[in-house]
C-alpha cells in the first residue's frame, strides 16, 4: 500500500503480520508485549473514546508520560481520526504546562502517573478548555485510561473508518513544543507528509532490517524518538521500552537489540562505566585494557589501518572490546546518536571496538532528520553529522547558516505566523546552526560548527563559537562537561569545567594524592595544574582570542534535574551562567591566569 499517513505503517504491518510482537514494556519486572493486531485494536478503542467525548478533527489532546505502549496507542488512536496529539515532557515546570495547554487549546490530557497528574490537575480549575484528565496508571480520584476505553463490540467501525479516510497527508499529525528565545515554548506543527517523507527517506539509507529488535529510552515526546518509533514501525521492529535510564544496561542484556538511538551524554556515561572498571583492574589485565584503549584511539575510519594494526586490533577485540559488545546485548549492529555533538575520540574508540556509532542531525522543525552518517565506513566522517538524506536539500548561507528545504519542513509555528516568517524564507528553513561541508572519499559531509545564537563577541571584537571549543576540550579524558563563557565586555574567554571524576580519581590514586571528597580533590594544586596542562594543550588548536585563559572546576555534574541541562541533555547556558554568575565574575576580576595564552 502507498504510505501517506503515519498510521498507514501500522495498517500495513497489522495486515501482513498481525500476531508478530510489536511493542513491549515491563510491568512488575516482567515484559508485557503487544502484537501489531493488539496495537491496532487498542488504538481503535482510543479513537472511539475520543469520538465519544465529542472530539472533532483538529481538536487537541495532550500526552504526558514516560515511554510506554499506552503512549503509542493514544498517539495513533488520536491521529487516525484527525485529532492532534501534543506531547510534553513529564518533567517540565507547571507554568510551561499551563502555557502549552492554553496556547494549544488542549481539551483532554492523557498522563502517565500520579506525579504528573498532580502537576496537571490544577489546570482543570484554571483553563476552561481543559475538560478532563485520564491516567495510564491507576491514580486515586482520576479516570484510569484502560477502565474508560470502550469494549470492542461498542466500537462504531463506520465512524472510525470514515474519520480515518478523511485524514490527508497534509493534515496535522502533531504539535511539538520547543523552547523559545523569549522563554515561552513554540509549537512546531508537523503534518503526516512532513514525518512520513522523512521516514521514507530514512528507509533508503538506514541499515534497518525487518522484524528486528530495538531498545527505546529517549523520550517519545521529542521529535527524534517519535520519528524513530515510526521508522521502527515501518520495518516491523519489536520495540522494547527501557524501565528507566538506570536500567538501560540491564535491559540491553535482556533485549539484545539490533540497534538503538541515544544522545551523546548517555554514550559518554557508558564509556565512563567502562573506564571505571578498567581503572579497577590490576597487573596484566590493566595493561591489556589500557593497551586496547590506546590502540582504539588510533583507529582510522574507512581504511588506512596497516596489517599489523589490524592484527593487534583483532586481539584487542577478542580480549577486551568483545566484552563491550556483550554489555550492549551482544547483537548490536549500530547506534544512532543525535541532539548534540558526539566526542570524535569516542566515536573512533567505539568504531575500533566494532560498535558502529552513526551521528546524525536535524531539528523538530525538520521532522527531524536532515543528515546522517551511514553504516559503510567510507560513507562516514568523524566530526560531521553525515551526508544529507534523500529528499532534503541543504545549502550554506553567506553567513555560514545551514538552510534546509524539503517535504519534511514544518508547516509552521502554531499561532505564531510572525515567528514562522522569521525562519522560513523563500521555502528555505533557517536552522540557526552554523556549518560547512567536508569532502571525504568522494562524498560531502555536513559539519556543525556552532549555534548562531550562541556565538558571542569578546571586548576585542572577535567572534567566539563556544560549541567548537567545548567539543575540542572534551577530547581530554579528564573533562566531563564544560561551558565556555565570555561576552562583549570581557577581554578573553573562560570556562566552567566538570571533571571526569572516574578518571580523576584514578589519576589521584596513582599520584598518591589524599582527599576526603570531590570538593577537596578539585582544590588540590596538583589537580589545578593537571587541568591547566590539559587546557593549554588543547588551546593550541585555536587562535589566541579563542583560547581559554581561565577556568573553574566544579564538584557536581550538570543534570536535567538540577536545571542545567535540557531534556535532550544540551547545556542550558543562561541557567548555568546565572547559577555561577559570582564565580564567573571572579574569573574576570582576578588577574592571575590559570592558563597561559
Amino acid at each position: 500500500m502507498e504510505i501517506k499517513r503515519l498510521f498507514d505503517f501500522l495498517i500495513e504491518w497489522e495486515t501482513a503480520q498481525p500476531n508478530s510482537p510489536f511493542v513491549s514494556s515491563k510491568i512488575n519486572r516482567v515484559w508485557n508485549t503487544y502484537t501489531f493486531a493488539e496495537t491496532q485494536s487498542l488504538s481503535n478503542k482510543v479513537s472511539q473514546l475520543l469520538i465519544n467525548l465529542g472530539l472533532q478533527k483538529d481538536d487537541k489532546i495532550a500526552i504526558i508520560s514516560n515511554n510506554r505502549p499506552e503512549w503509542n496507542f493514544t498517539d495513533i488512536g488520536s491521529m487516525q481520526i484527525g485529532v492532534t496529539a501534543v506531547p510534553m515532557y513529564p518533567n517540565i515546570a507547571e507554568k510551561d504546562y499551563e502555557y502549552i495547554f492554553q496556547d494549544a487549546g488542549i481539551k483532554y490530557a492523557f498522563v502517565g502517573d500520579k506525579s504528573i497528574y498532580e502537576k496537571v490537575a490544577p489546570l482543570l480549575e484554571k483553563l476552561d478548555t481543559l475538560k478532563d484528565i485520564y491516567t495510564f496508571d491507576k491514580v486515586e480520584g482520576a479516570k484510569c485510561w484502560i477502565e474508560e476505553l470502550p469494549k470492542t463490540e461498542d466500537l462504531n467501525w463506520n465512524e472510525i473508518e470514515k474519520r480515518k479516510a478523511n485524514v490527508s497527508e497534509h493534515d496535522l499529525a502533531t504539535i511539538i513544543y520547543t523552547s523559545g528565545t523569549t522563554g515561552n515554548p513554540k509549537g512546531v506543527m508537523l503534518t503526516h507528509k512532513n514525518i512520513t517523507s522523512n521516514i521514507l527517506s530514512i528507509k533508503e539509507v538506514a541499515p534497518f532490517e525487518n522484524n528486528r529488535k530495538s531498545l527505546s529510552f529517549l523520550p517519545l515526546c521529542h521529535s527524534f524518538e517519535r520519528t524513530v518509533f515510526y521508522s521502527y514501525l515501518a520495518f516491523g521492529f519489536h520495540i522494547y521500552y527501557a524501565e528507566s535510564l538506570e536500567t538501560i544496561g540491564e535491559n540491553l542484556k535482556e533485549v539484545k537489540p539490533f540497534c538503538f538511538t541515544t544522545v551523546p551524554r548517555l554514550l559518554e556515561k557508558v564509556y565512563e562505566k567502562i573506564m571505571e572498571k578498567g581503572n579497577g583492574l590490576t597487573g596484566f589485565k590493566r595493561k591489556l585494557f589500557f593497551w586496547s584503549i590506546d590502540l582504539g584511539s588510533k583507529y582510522e575510519l574507512g581504511g588506512g589501518n596497516s596489517l599489523w594494526y589490524k592484527f593487534q586490533l583483532a586481539i584487542a577485540r577478542e580480549l577486551v572490546f568483545k566484552k563491550w559488545i556483550e554489555a550492549l546485548g551482544g547483537e548490536i549492529e549500530f547506534i544512532v546518536t543525535g541532539a548534540a555533538a558526539m566526542q570524535p575520540r569516542l566515536i573512533k574508540l567505539f568504531s575500533a571496538a566494532g560498535i558502529n556509532v552513526l551521528e546524525g542531525y536535524g531539528l523538530s522543525e525538520t521532522s527531524p532528520v536532515l543528515a546522517v552518517n551511514r553504516i559503510d565506513e567510507k560513507e562516514r566522517c568523524i566530526g560531521t553529522v553525515g551526508m544529507v538524506i534523500p529528499g532534503v536539500e541543504i545549502k550554506i548561507a553567506e553567513d555560514g547558516e545551514i538552510l534546509a528545504k524539503g517535504d519534511n519542513i514544518m508547516k509552521g509555528y502554531y499561532n505564531r505566523p510572525d515567528l514562522t516568517a522569521e525562519v522560513i524564507k523563500n521555502g528555505w528553513f533557517h536552522t540557526g546552526d552554523i556549518g560547512k561541508w567536508i569532502e571525504k572519499n568522494g562524498n560531502k559531509f555536513l559539519k556543525i560548527t556552532d549555534r548562531k545564537k550562541e556565538l558571542f563577541k569578546t571586548a576585542g571584537g572577535k567572534y567566539i563559537a563556544p560549541q567548537a571549543i567545548e567539543e575540542k576540550m572534551k577530547e581530554s579524558r579528564f573533562i566531563e562537561q564544560i561551558m565556555v563563557v565570555g561576552d562583549d565586555d570581557k577581554k578573553y574567554i573562560s570556562a566552567l569545567i566538570v571533571p571526569s571524576f572516574v578518571n580523576l580519581y584514578d589519576w589521584a590514586k596513582q599520584q598518591e594524592i589524599l582527599f576526603a571528597n570531590k570538593e577537596e580533590l578539585i582544590r588540590q594544586e596538583e589537580v589545578k595544574t593537571l587541568f591547566a596542562n590539559e587546557v593549554n594543550a588543547l588551546n593550541k588548536n585555536f587562535g589566541k582570542w579563542e583560547q581559554i585563559k581561565k577556568f573553574e572546576l566544579l564538584s557536581h555534574e550538570w543534570t536535567i534535574e538540577g536545571g542545567e541541562l535540557t531534556p535532550t541533555l544540551k547545556l542550558k547556558r543562561k541557567a548555568i551562567y546565572a547559577r555561577y554568575a559570582e564565580m564567573i565574575d571572579e574569573m574576570y576580576k582576578n588577574q592571575h591566569l590559570h592558563c597561559e595564552s
